[in-house]
């Protein structure tokens, strides 16, 4: 699977006009080195960024600081910074973490859920369903953000909900957005959540909510596999 474009140069200056610049421009950068677009070792040009997102380079500093933080940067003295080393086993632990708490969420929601929110969630799911008929990504990513926020908050765990919203923010959403296998797998785990949720099934919620997370880490690792991500650098001295 080659990697599905994060977003047009135009498209991405739009988003992040909007909200807290800093964010946005970490929440990017997020994107590419999950993806796999920005490699570890690879240095990060400020100016690049900047330009690219139609930003000051401020911004961009600020996004940096939070990315060291959360050790997807380094910094190099004198040099800048550099993407950090990203492992098979960070990737596989950054959605097994994401499937188990979505999975509890997802059954505590279940017995908790109203008529008035599972029509909601089948109004989502319609204009989901246009949205990927259209081949709209921005519009994929709001919709399926809507559809988890609704079933996470009618689990009533805001702290669980937390953590889960912590733990997706390392999920390149444009990535999936982008490849239309997913695309397709998404509509039908939707389609079966909203089947179980109506059932008042929750273990059965449960295990399709998690599965829908290990489906995403398959898709992300095989991509990352087939790009060389983990493939050693050569021999100099060969």
């Amino acid at each position: 699977m080659t990697a599905p474009a994060v977003g047009r140069r135009g498209d991405r200056r739009r988003r992040v006009g909007r909200g807290q610049l800093a964010d946005e421009v970490a929440g990017h950068l997020r994107d590419l080195i999950m993806a796999g677009r920005l490699r570890p070792g690879d240095f990060i040009r400020l100016e690049e960024i900047a330009d690219d997102l139609g930003v000051s380079i401020t911004p961009v500093r600020e996004a940096l600081l939070t990315l060291r933080g959360e050790d997807m940067v380094e910094l190099v003295p004198r040099r800048g910074y550099v993407v950090a080393p990203l492992s098979r086993q960070d990737v596989q632990d950054l959605f097994r973490l994401q499937a188990d708490i979505a999975g509890e969420l997802a059954a505590r929601a279940t017995p908790r859920i109203g008529a008035a929110e599972l029509a909601e969630l089948e109004e989502l799911q319609e204009e989901l369903d246009a949205a990927v008929d259209g081949v709209r990504l921005d519009d994929i990513e709001y919709y399926e953000f809507e559809f988890h926020r609704i079933v996470n908050r009618a689990a009533d765990a805001r702290k669980l909900s937390w953590f889960l919203h912590t733990a997706t923010r390392y999920t390149p959403a444009r990535f999936y957005s982008g490849d239309a296998g997913w695309r397709a797998s998404m509509r039908s785990d939707h389609r079966t959540l909203l089947r179980v949720l109506a059932a008042r099934d929750a273990e059965a919620a449960r295990t399709e909510m998690a599965r829908h997370f290990t489906d995403g880490a398959e898709r992300l690792t095989r991509h990352l596999d087939e790009i060389g991500l983990w493939k050693p650098p050569p021999d100099d001295a060969s």
